[in-house]
């Protein structure tokens, strides 16, 4: 009776056993064909990149020019989608140690009103030069948006550039929003800080107060061809010296310019370009002093014009210009203004009516000879034309009355020398021959100046 109560015993047992064994033998051939799955489809995922990678390596003009596709947005909640929209930041640190023969508070440029912006050698001794404080990300798939903010030694912010940029239209067009640097010439566009020398030509300096810039539109068309073909529109308020900005609704001024440009070989590359920019100002005033020597505000009101070429050749010998690279650049500019002179807007206000025709060149070359090491020299030359002046032609004030504006022709020899120890950091030395002043005198200018940069920073324009 016992031993069968023991068989029986085993009998229920192995009944009881036997079901589990088969689901768990039933589980762990689920995950064996699940895992063999998982193998194909990476080893077909693998296949599928190899085979691309091998594409692109035949045939990268092809694909250079096709669409580049957006990628997929990250899912909600997930990690890259909570950094997804976090903007690139960089600060620019500047200064400079200054040392001029003449006085640099009298200084201005002779035949020329002044433009009213930061012009001129600066003061003497240490200085805090302009930083540049600036964000940038994209929005949305549309758009992009950018701020800079200088921030001068003087303990004052000021916003340098603030727009909005399309990034999704068709067919080379772009749109840009906001306040940014006019597209006209070559170095209007560019950063104090990317500058080859410590300060701006002087056409850019009596022209436009060191740069231009735009509180309004504009609209770039990149052509789809080999050679690089830019055309470009603005229009705005017009506020910055020559314009003013008008009392009354609507924009002031229009700006159009052109670039062409292409590869010589593997070795050397080139830009052209043409701008014509037209502006009104009402009241652009002006100190001067008159022929007693006493301060007088003067304005002008009426229409500037202005046009000019530019052009840049940079050719590297071994074809990377990160080793040994020299650069060739050039801007010849013209204006033309006709309106009323006021004289001693505050006193007398005698008015009548004022014609001028000015221009301006530069040209410079930087020789990259080796890594992180450059030398440089440009020449600057400006020449006022005869203002036209009808209170002193009509012998109602002497020519003394208007001395800023008395023909002259300034001009400027620059050389400098620089030391980039990472793409981080310049520092660099200028020496300047100036005889643009308004009194005659040559002014011997001596400048150091360092230059660093945190953050992620965008790439330089050509």
């Amino acid at each position: 009776m016992t031993r069968f109560m023991r068989v029986a015993a085993h009998l229920a047992l192995a009944c009881a056993v036997l079901p589990s064994i088969a689901q768990a033998a039933d589980e762990v051939a689920e995950l064996r064909a699940e895992l063999q799955a998982l193998k194909s489809e990476y080893a077909a995922r693998v296949g599928s990149l190899e085979a691309r990678i091998g594409q692109l390596e035949a045939a990268p003009a092809q694909v250079a020019a096709e669409p580049v596709q957006q990628p997929p947005a990250p899912a909600a909640g997930s990690r890259s989608a909570a950094s997804a929209f976090n903007p690139a930041i960089s600060l620019i640190l500047a200064g400079n140690y200054s040392g001029t023969s003449q006085d640099p508070d009298s200084w201005h440029i002779a035949g020329f009103m002044p433009s009213g912006g930061d012009v001129g050698p600066g003061a003497r001794s240490f200085n805090l030069g302009e930083s540049e404080l600036t964000v940038s990300a994209n929005v949305d798939p549309y758009f992009s948006a950018t701020m800079t903010a200088a921030i001068t030694g003087e303990d004052e912010i000021g916003v340098e550039e603030a727009f909005f940029r399309t990034t999704a239209l068709p067919s080379g067009f772009t749109v840009k929003g906001g306040r940014f640097f006019s597209g006209l010439g070559y170095l209007n566009e560019v950063h104090a800080h990317a500058w080859d020398f410590t300060d701006q030509p002087l056409i850019y300096q009596a022209f436009f107060g060191n740069q231009r810039a735009q509180d309004g539109l504009q609209a770039k068309w990149i052509a789809p061809t080999d050679l690089f073909v830019e055309i470009g529109a603005e229009t705005g308020n017009g506020e910055t010296f020559p314009g003013t900005r008008r009392s009354r609704n609507g924009f002031n001024g229009e700006t159009v310019f052109a670039h062409i440009g292409g590869d010589i070989g593997a070795t050397a590359s080139w830009r052209a370009g043409a701008s014509w920019l037209d502006l009104n100002a009402e009241g652009r005033s002006y100190e001067d002093v008159d022929q007693f020597g006493e301060q007088v505000l003067n304005s002008f009101t009426g229409k500037s014009q202005t046009w000019g070429v530019d052009a840049v050749f940079k050719w590297a010998p071994t074809g990377n210009s990160a080793y040994q690279q020299l650069k060739v650049q050039a801007e010849y500019m013209s204006r033309r203004e006709d309106g009323d002179l006021t004289f001693d807007v505050e006193g007398l206000g005698l008015s009548d009516t004022c014609e001028s025709e000015q221009s301006g060149w530069y040209l410079q070359s930087v020789y990259q000879f080796r890594p992180r090491w450059r030398v440089g020299a440009r020449y600057d030359s400006l020449d006022s034309g005869r203002t036209q002046i009808a209170l002193v032609d009509d012998r109602v004030l002497p020519a003394a009355a208007f001395p800023l504006l008395q023909a002259a022709d300034p001009d400027r020899v620059t050389v400098m020398f620089d030391w980039s120890p990472s793409e981080f950091t310049r520092l660099r030395a200028q020496y300047a021959w100036d005889e643009a002043r308004a009194d005659g005198e040559q002014d011997r200018q001596f400048r150091l100046q360092y230059l660093y940069g945190i953050g992620a920073h965008g790439a330089h324009k050509y």
